[in-house]
This record gives structure tokens, sequence and C-alpha cells, in this order.
């Protein structure tokens, strides 16, 4: 098994936006959360987000974050972070 560290944007949809998602992720994997960034409105979260943990892990979490109905996309590598 490989630890790595993987860098998404969450999407949240309105219905999510009071949820602590990101503290249930952590509760229910064995993943190390770490946010970077965050925007939240009434309408939409978008979230720079760290998982640090299994690489089988990981997956599982994010199909989870997937299925609650959140949009995951990979953060670009040769984004400049500030």
């Amino acid at each position: 098994m490989s630890q790595q560290l993987t860098r998404l944007w969450l999407m949240y949809p309105a219905r999510h936006i009071t949820r602590p998602i990101i503290h249930e992720l952590g509760k229910t994997f064995e993943v190390t959360t770490n946010i970077r960034q965050a925007s939240v409105t009434e309408e939409i979260g978008i979230v720079s987000l760290e998982l640090d943990g299994e690489r089988d892990e990981i997956k599982k979490a994010i199909a989870w974050l997937e299925e609650l109905g959140l949009k995951v996309e990979p953060v670009e590598i040769n984004t400049i972070e500030g």
C-alpha cells in the first residue's frame, strides 16, 4: 500500500452547505484532511482539499463524496499556490 497526497476541488450543492462533510470524511475513512481554500455562499460551496492516506482509502473517500452529490475534480498540478 502506498501513501499519497491528493489535492481536490469540491463543489457542494446548496443542500449540503451546512453539513459537516469534511469532518464526516475524516471520521469515516482513514485519511487526513487539510482545507487549503474555501468559498461558501448560501447557493454553493467550493473547497480546495488535500487528502493524505492510502490510495485505496482516498479512492473510497472520493466515491463517497460523489455519491453525496458533490462534484470532485483534481487540482491542476501546475497551479501556483499563494
